[in-house]
């Protein structure tokens, strides 16, 4: 049954957990909490959480799908939702227990100091970013409402760069070299060493690099490079190609931190509400709640029981070298915070014990039967590990990078598939391609492999075709 409480009760609480968010030296933005019944929650969920999002049908689609799946019983909402902006913008569900809304604000605060001070998101603007996306709505409801434009036109543009805007840079910590810069870089790489008996020695063979070449250097901004080297772009296809990029590189840092931020979140509402002295009635809630937040799931991965059982081990590892007015375990907790994401988080701290202890295993499934492969044994554990890391992040969608912005000297987008070891659905390939081949205006080949063979994969005005390499 729901505890009954009043908005003061939730202040009350809010302001008793602050107090514990500065003793235990979290830097968060200011905090905003609104509280939202179901349906208000399923059309956040539709639109990732963001107020004044632009319209597009896809939004719609899953918002009906989420509705119907919560009126069935099938499916349920979740606690709360967390907006990284300045100030943060958090969102309870009007039907939580008083224990589950004093839970989810300090859940809350916990990603609130992750986004402040994570590294992957200084890029992210977030004192703009509320406007940013209201900018980007009007943006795009004028074009809708244009007559030479309409509604049509804009959906179409938009189901194309939705399909490709992940492929994109994922280390946006590192600034992209301009393609001046890069032929600079080409030129100077080119240039034999420094020979002191150059006068005596027979001259070497240069390698000129061709400056000529669109991209100089393999470009993985699909649509930045798209928006800027198709000519026959308008206006505001341009600026919705922009759009769709910008709200992307807002979300990738999201991906990219899914098992750190929301294990930080849960190590933090853990530590607060085992600080606050709770009545046993609440106390008794929490531990049933908090064991339902980070119990194993059947069939996949928990990222709240993941993040929690490592930030729990680091915790008991203090740093050789103390943070400045902080503890050693606490001086460690808050430097790998700001440092990692997701790939180096499992990579440097989840070791062979964790493993054992979160009893992990790596699966696939073969028709209606599900195969073992690995286990947390003595080989296997690596294994295990190797598997996770290769879909932690931006590392579950593929890299493609733009090749040659003229293939063959007709205008061909050529693009190549940095392969992994994991082939490309050639279902999910065709209609990739189609859609790269509507926003290029030509035809697009994309090198990959497949089966162990090179293919060229390749869509134009004739549809989608296939071609094996030597």
């Amino acid at each position: 049954m729901r505890s009954l409480y009043s908005v003061a009760d939730l202040e009350d609480w809010d302001h008793r957990i602050f107090e514990k968010v500065q003793e235990f030296g979290l830097d968060c933005y200011p905090q905003q909490f609104e509280i939202y019944d179901h349906n208000q929650m399923l059309s956040s969920m539709a639109y990732s959480g963001v107020p004044s999002h632009y319209p597009h049908w896809s939004y719609g689609k899953t918002y009906e799908k989420q509705k119907t799946l919560y009126d069935y019983g099938a499916s349920g909402l979740p606690y709360e939702m967390v907006i990284n902006s300045n100030p943060a913008l958090a969102y309870l569900m009007r039907d939580n227990s008083l224990l589950l809304q004093i839970l989810t604000i300090a859940h809350v605060y916990g990603h609130n100091d992750f986004f402040k001070n994570n590294f992957t998101f200084r890029t992210t603007r977030a004192e703009y970013s509320i406007d940013t996306f209201k900018a980007h709505g009007d943006r795009v409801r004028s074009y809708v409402e244009d007559p030479s434009i309409g509604l049509g036109k804009v959906e179409k543009l938009l189901d194309a760069a939705h399909a490709v805007s992940l492929q994109c840079r994922r280390n946006l910590a590192i600034r992209k070299r301009s393609p001046e810069e890069e032929r600079n870089v080409l030129i100077e790489a080119s240039l034999p060493p420094s020979d002191p008996f150059q006068s005596i020695h027979s001259r070497k063979a240069s390698n000129q690099p061709n400056l000529n070449k669109i991209p100089p250097v393999p470009d993985e901004d699909l649509l930045l490079f798209i928006r800027d080297n198709n000519p026959h772009l308008s206006g505001w296809e341009k600026d919705l190609i922009t759009i769709v990029h910008e709200e992307a590189q807002y979300f990738i840092p999201q991906i990219e931190t899914k098992i750190m931020n929301e294990g930080w979140a849960t190590f933090w509402h853990k530590r607060i509400l085992d600080s606050l002295d709770l009545p046993q009635d609440l106390q008794w809630e929490f531990i049933v709640r908090h064991n339902q937040v980070v119990r194993p799931f059947n069939g996949g991965l928990n990222p709240y029981n993941i993040g929690l059982a490592i930030w729990q081990e680091i915790c008991n590892t203090p740093s050789p070298e103390p943070v400045p007015g902080k503890d050693g375990a606490s001086g460690r907790l808050f430097e790998v915070r700001e440092s990692d994401r997701d790939n180096s988080f499992l990579r440097r701290h989840l070791t062979e014990k964790l493993i054992r202890d979160l009893n992990l295993f790596e699966y696939e499934t073969r028709g209606d039967q599900t195969i073992v492969q690995n286990v947390a044994d003595e080989t296997g554990w690596r294994n295990v590990k190797e598997t996770l890391l290769k879909n932690a992040g931006m590392n579950s969608f593929p890299v493609i990078k733009v090749e040659d912005a003229d293939f063959g000297h007709n205008h061909t987008l050529y693009v190549v598939h940095y392969h992994d070891g994991r082939d490309l659905q050639l279902e999910y390939a065709e209609k990739t391609l189609a859609y790269l081949n509507q926003l290029w205006g030509g035809e697009v080949v994309l090198e990959t492999a497949l089966d162990g063979k090179r293919y060229l994969l390749i869509y134009n005005d004739g549809g989608f075709s296939t071609k094996a390499l030597q």
